[in-house]
Order: structure tokens, then C-alpha cells, then sequence
């Protein structure tokens, strides 16, 4: 064939390097051999606990009516949330998962000619959407394994419209002081729209949590975008959402997908919300799990880096040479090298008490072959 039609797109999108989630049990399965029953997964940072019991009994009756479209506005989990967070119907945009909702933020504030600022081993979905639109990443040195957010402020320049900030920090899980961080969107022109990711918010201690629903009121420009994938363990169902200022919201929702987000999803995510007795065993088993998993590094003479999210990311050596042999055993880990740029880590999900046991029974016979 003489014509590529791959050439019809424009070289920025061709020239990206797609999203790898995490190995799904059914492949590992097909490609060792092994039972699913079997093989642990700890690799996409999902609740170990499964989803709460409210939230199942909403998925079971949303199942009678999905046979119709969606509310298109999502109206009933928007109240939800605007009443839980104090803020108006006005400011809250609704993402299938929060990954929608920062691609939202790409669509309406980035462009050829643009560019965005974000960290050395900043999430992901950053460098990709900023790409997907054509506009330029500015990728500013970590600072232990963390955001630099004095030399991202210093990086922003005359063409920089968007700020991406992970906080905790995906895959790290670093976490930026909410004095510092208060501080970096104060300095931030208003011309820049600073997202501040918070996709694992509801796993840190109150003392840690930065009060950004109150700068809200004072920063026009700030977005900040959650999920209902983590602590309330909907993954598979994909529903997140962005708090922000309406008219910054407004132009968000002009560039979503019609029913972006589905009628399951919704009624999950509004019983979710009522959930929290679930919320706090998620957030308190989360914090044995991590102690657990931090012990068991230390007992291997391995170190880490010290996490406030639900992961831990751990450094191996030779990571991808030990992430095939965890697989051999049927326990999936993330490798964060490539764009990560963690080369020698590998990033594990904190899973259940048996099942954090599993990984350090598997890594501690891994690092011996």
C-alpha cells in the first residue's frame, strides 16, 4: 500500500506513545498458565476491598433502567456533590473517571502554540493530554521524587495555559505542603489554569490535607479534579468529577461528550458519597497496608519512596527483569520506567493484609533468582 492513512493525523498525535494500565489478570492467566483464582493484582492501585454495600444495592437497581440514556447533566450527583463540598451546581463537571475530566481541561485550554507545566514523574495523562492537543510540555526536574513548585512556577512562560499538579503524586506518592502549594497558585499568573489532581485525597490524614475548596473563591483559574476509582472503589465503573470556577467549568462542559458518564455510574457514585463508613475502613486498612508493605521493603533491605497515597514505590534494582519474575509467580506489580523515568522501581498497589503478604513472599524469592 503506497498510502499510510496513519499520515492524515497530525505528527503530534502521531508521534505519542499510548497509556499502558496495568496487566489485566485474564492475560497473565492465558499468557502463564496460571488460575485467575490465583494471580494477585497490585498494579492499578484499585480498593482492595472491593465497593461498599450501599453502593452495590444503587448498582443493582440501576440495572432496570439502563436500557435509557443517562441525565445528561448528571444532576442528582452534582447536587450530591455541591453539597457536600459547599460549592455551586454551577462548578462541578462530571468525567467518565477523572482521566475524562483532565482531558476536559486539554480540550478547552490547550492548543498548538500553548504549552502546559508539569514534573518529572508527574502522572501520566499530563504529557499525553497536553500532546493529544497539539501543545507543548514543559517538564521541570523532580525534587525528590516530588514537584518542584518553585522551579515550575520560575518554567511557566509566555504560551503556558495549563499547570498539571498531582497531589499525592502519582506513581511517587509524594505529596506537596499545602502551604507550598497555596503559595505556587498564588504566584501563578490567572492567565494559567492550575489543575491540582486529588485523585487520592481521601487516603490522607486531615492534618495533611491542603484546604483547596477555600482557595476555590480566591483563584478563578484553579481546578481540582477527583475520582470515585481509589477509596470509594468504583474503578470499572469510571465517574470523576472537577470542582471550579463556573465559567471555568462552563467551558469544560462545552467540550464533553454527551453522556459522558453512565446511569450506573451515577447512581454508584451519589450512594457512594453516602458510603463513608466504607470510606473510612478503605482509608484505615490503607494505612496498615502501607505500613506493611514498608516494613517488608525494609526487611529486604530495599528502599522506598515514602508514600501518602495507596501505593508503594519501591526501588529493585533491576525492575523489569524482577517485574517478569513477580509475574511468573501470578502477582502483578507496575513497572514505572519509560516515561516515568523510575527505571529501578517497581510500584505496588496496597492490597489486602494476605495479599501485600503474597508480594513480599513473591519479591523476597524474585530478588534471589
Amino acid at each position: 500500500m503506497s498510502f499510510d492513512p496513519c499520515e492524515l493525523a497530525p505528527p503530534y498525535v502521531r508521534s505519542i506513545a499510548p497509556y499502558q494500565p496495568g496487566k489485566p489478570i485474564s492475560e497473565l492467566a492465558r499468557e502463564m498458565g496460571l488460575k485467575e483464582a490465583s494471580i494477585v493484582k497490585l498494579a492499578s492501585n484499585e480498593n482492595p476491598l472491593g465497593t461498599g454495600p450501599r453502593t452495590r444495592a444503587a448498582i443493582e437497581r440501576a440495572l432496570a433502567e439502563i436500557a435509557r440514556y443517562p441525565d445528561g447533566n448528571g444532576h442528582e450527583l452534582k447536587t450530591a456533590l455541591a453539597a457536600r463540598y459547599g460549592v455551586e451546581l454551577s462548578q462541578v463537571v462530571l468525567g467518565n473517571g477523572s482521566n475524562d475530566v483532565l482531558e476536559l481541561v486539554a480540550l478547552a485550554f490547550l492548543a498548538p502554540g500553548r504549552a502546559a507545566v508539569y514534573s518529572q514523574h508527574a502522572f501520566a495523562v499530563y504529557p499525553l493530554a497536553t500532546q493529544a492537543r497539539g501543545a507543548r510540555g514543559i517538564v521541570v526536574p523532580a525534587r525528590d521524587y516530588g514537584h518542584d513548585l518553585e522551579a515550575m512556577a520560575g518554567a511557566i512562560d509566555a504560551q503556558t495555559t495549563v499547570a498539571w499538579i498531582a497531589n499525592p503524586n502519582n506513581p511517587t506518592g509524594t505529596l506537596a505542603a499545602a502551604d507550598a502549594l497555596e503559595a505556587f497558585v498564588r504566584r501563578v499568573p490567572e492567565r494559567v489554569i492550575v489543575v491540582i489532581d486529588e485523585a487520592y485525597n481521601e487516603y490522607l490524614p486531615a492534618e495533611l490535607r491542603a484546604d483547596t475548596l477555600k482557595w476555590l473563591k480566591r483563584h478563578p483559574n484553579l481546578v481540582l479534579t477527583r475520582t470515585f476509582s481509589k477509596a470509594y472503589g468504583l474503578a470499572g465503573l469510571r465517574v470523576g468529577y472537577a470542582l471550579a470556577h463556573p465559567a471555568v467549568a462552563d467551558v469544560m462542559n462545552r467540550v464533553r461528550q454527551p453522556f459522558n458518564v453512565n446511569s450506573v455510574a451515577l447512581a454508584a457514585a451519589c450512594a457512594a458519597l453516602e458510603d463513608m463508613e466504607f470510606v473510612a475502613r478503605s482509608y484505615a486498612g490503607n494505612l496498615r497496608g502501607l505500613q506493611q508493605l514498608r516494613e517488608g521493603s525494609e526487611r529486604l533491605g530495599l528502599a522506598y519512596i515514602p508514600s501518602c497515597a495507596n501505593f508503594l514505590t519501591i526501588r529493585v534494582g533491576k525492575a523489569p527483569e524482577i517485574y517478569k519474575r513477580l509475574l511468573k509467580r501470578g502477582v502483578i506489580v507496575r513497572p514505572v520506567g519509560g516515561g516515568y523515568e523510575l527505571p529501578e522501581h517497581l510500584r505496588v498497589t496496597v492490597g489486602t493484609e494476605a495479599e501485600n503478604e503474597r508480594f513480599l513472599m513473591a519479591l523476597a524469592a524474585s530478588l534471589k533468582d
